[in-house]
């Protein structure tokens, strides 16, 4: 792995965010025994700093060219964890994210995007998201800027190319009805995470696995931010990567049972 002129951790996280820096990542595919849960967590190698932890000039960059923010009230980050212990509401995102589990995997690829890094954000934007938020009379009202799985709004598809500037009304409303598709939708959310891989300098055909490097992990945790635009949410997003439950769900494979010869 190549950087220019870096030397010290310090540096190669800072390289990891500055857009005019290019990281060269190694191109391979991701196999459950390479980010597997039982696989040590880059937020927990001694000796390694802490991918979720973002200097000041890191942050003041991040804002300047992106527009994100601090980390959530402590409210609501204990209302969030609260939410993370539901059973029944846990199962219910799982089965959701299992119907999603073969357009995760094509995007995934098609974007050369970590699919884990896919379903983390998939599995926390369900996970969290408001009820009654995706009825199409609510959508279409306007009292909620985001939409679809992944919570995304108009604006990542302007930023896509595929709406213009100034979109019509009828456009906003086509626009809302192709969010609040969901295979659309994970569709849209891999092609933003390879859109913002590209602003941030990264190598958009190679796939971040975190367990890898502590650079990967630094990346990974970038993108996360960036599409929340709360400091808190990278380290949950790390942290879904690693769910065994999520981990099953996307690598595990089905074959139908032999049976006995007599």
């Amino acid at each position: 792995m190549k950087t220019r002129a870096i030397t010290g951790l310090a540096a190669l996280a800072a390289a990891a965010l500055a857009a005019s820096v290019m990281i060269r990542l190694p191109i391979g595919g991701v196999k459950p025994d390479e980010a597997s849960a039982g696989s040590s967590s880059p937020l927990s190698n001694e000796g390694d700093p802490d991918p979720t932890d973002f200097s000041a000039e890191e942050l003041e960059h991040l804002q300047r060219r992106f527009g994100v923010h601090g980390p959530q009230t402590q409210l609501a980050q204990l209302f969030t964890r609260g939410v993370d212990q539901l059973q029944p509401l846990r199962a219910n995102t799982l089965s959701r994210l299992n119907r999603l589990k073969p357009v995760i995997q094509r995007e995934a690829d098609r974007h050369r995007i970590n699919p884990m890094l896919v379903t983390a954000i998939l599995f926390d934007e369900i996970q969290h998201s408001k009820p009654g938020e995706d009825l199409p009379f609510v959508v279409h009202s306007g009292l909620v800027e985001t939409h679809g799985p992944a919570q995304l709004g108009i604006s990542e598809l302007i930023h896509q190319g595929r709406l213009p500037e100034k979109p019509s009304p009828r456009q906003i409303a086509e626009a809302r009805d192709l969010l609040m598709d969901p295979e659309a939708n994970v569709e849209l959310l891999a092609a933003k995470l390879s859109r913002l891989k590209g602003e941030l300098g990264l190598d958009r055909e190679s796939i971040l696995i975190a367990s890898r490097s502590y650079v990967d992990a630094k990346a990974i945790a970038t993108l996360a931010y960036l599409h929340n635009g709360k400091l808190d949410y990278p380290a949950r997003v790390l942290r879904y990567m690693q769910d065994p439950a999520l981990h099953g769900l996307i690598y595990s494979t089905i074959r139908p049972a032999v049976l006995p010869v007599i």
